[in-house]
């Protein structure tokens, strides 16, 4: 089978790989972060390096926006090119006051609406896990950094932009209080699909860039350039 969405070499990659949306945040961890980086993919505008953090081999690739988009580059980073750990980094908005500007969310489950899973792979039912251990490692990486995490469910959607709804308690609130659901980003469900059907791990780190139950907003530049608690807690876990 032919790998049309990402050209690389076999080798190109790092056994871990950091998955931001934007293949922007991308260059930008590449550029911050990393030494000795080298660019290894760009199709698509999809740009994807490989470096070394604190002397460890590491690569970050942009994935897009949405379940198919991840769904189709994690699944041949997993399958094509030897990785075994992909982490998204994103962000999302807030369904709770817990989870407030620039918090920094590690998701404990990925609940969602989308077919994804069940259409990949048969799976039944509406949420899927991350690895418990790549959770413990960026715990670690998180204590060892002085960056507090909120942990829980997120809500994986489908639909950037629904149509308002007269219904009470709305859909989100529901999933808040019904699903403990802290925030909503729309990849990490077809992440986690993969990762279990081939045997791979997976995790999410998200921070809160907006928020459902309060007026506050980031800024384009500030999704892009300011939200490094999560880089550095990814960057710095012992995979």
């Amino acid at each position: 089978m032919s790998t049309p969405h990402i050209r690389a070499e076999k080798g190109d990659f790092a056994k871990t790989v950091l998955m931001p949306g934007d293949p922007l945040r991308a260059k930008f961890i590449a550029d911050t972060f990393l030494q000795d980086v080298r660019l290894v993919t760009d199709v698509r505008g999809m740009l994807g390096y490989t470096g070394t953090y604190e002397g460890r081999p590491i690569s970050v690739m942009g994935s897009g926006m949405g379940m198919p988009s991840i769904g189709i580059y994690s699944y041949e980073l997993y399958k094509f090119y030897d990785v075994e750990n992909i982490i998204r980094i994103g962000s999302a908005g807030s369904y709770t006051d817990k989870a407030k500007l620039f918090d920094v969310v590690l998701a404990t489950g990925a609940v969602s609406e989308s077919s994804y899973a069940k259409v990949q792979c048969g799976a039944e039912g509406d949420i899927t896990y991350p690895s418990e251990e790549l959770n413990n490692k960026l715990r670690a990486a998180a204590q060892k950094c002085g960056i507090p995490l909120i942990e829980g469910n997120i809500h994986s959607s489908d639909v950037f932009y629904r149509e308002p709804s007269e219904e009470s308690p709305s859909y989100w609130e529901r999933l808040r209080d019904e699903r403990g659901c802290l925030a909503v980003e729309m990849e990490s469900n077809a992440l986690f699909a993969n990762a279990k059907v081939l045997g791979k791990k997976a995790a999410c780190l998200v921070t809160i860039s907006d928020s459902f139950v309060a007026p506050e907003i980031t800024t384009a530049e500030q999704r892009q350039k300011s939200f490094t608690d999560m880089m550095k807690i990814a960057l710095s876990a012992e995979y």
